[in-house]
């Protein structure tokens, strides 16, 4: 099992950025594949990016692709999201997720094993 909680989230003018952070116990943190998703009020949990264990290999979503980045280390056992350009719209709990299936790239949560607590962002316009 690994546990992940999350750290980084804010207030923040549109324009501006921010750094999340997403902490994993455990000493198998490379063997799992990574994901960041975001839920807004009376929406729901929609996919962010991925990063894959060994390569790095990453996906992202439309809507984040070219202001977003996912990056790993794996010896600090943390997965990274730099948020720049934020809008209105990226306002959202952001939920970091680990699996150690193959489905990750589907960026859906049911491949998703663990979950953290959640981190909120909001962007003022």
């Amino acid at each position: 099992q690994v546990q992940l909680v999350e750290s980084g989230g804010g207030l923040v003018q549109a324009g501006g950025s921010l750094r999340l952070s997403c902490a994993a116990s455990g000493r198998t943190f490379s063997s799992y594949a990574m994901g960041w998703f975001r839920q807004a009020p009376g929406k729901e949990r929609e996919f962010v990016a991925t990063i894959s264990r060994t390569f790095g290999i990453k996906n992202y979503a439309d809507s984040v692709k070219g202001r977003f980045t996912i990056s790993r280390d794996n010896a600090k056992n943390t997965v990274y999201l730099q948020l720049n350009s934020l809008k209105p719209e990226d306002t959202a709990v952001y939920y970091c997720a680990a699996t150690q299936g193959d489905g990750y790239y589907r960026g859906t949560p049911d491949e998703f094993d663990y979950w953290g607590q959640g981190t909120q962002v909001t962007v003022s316009s």
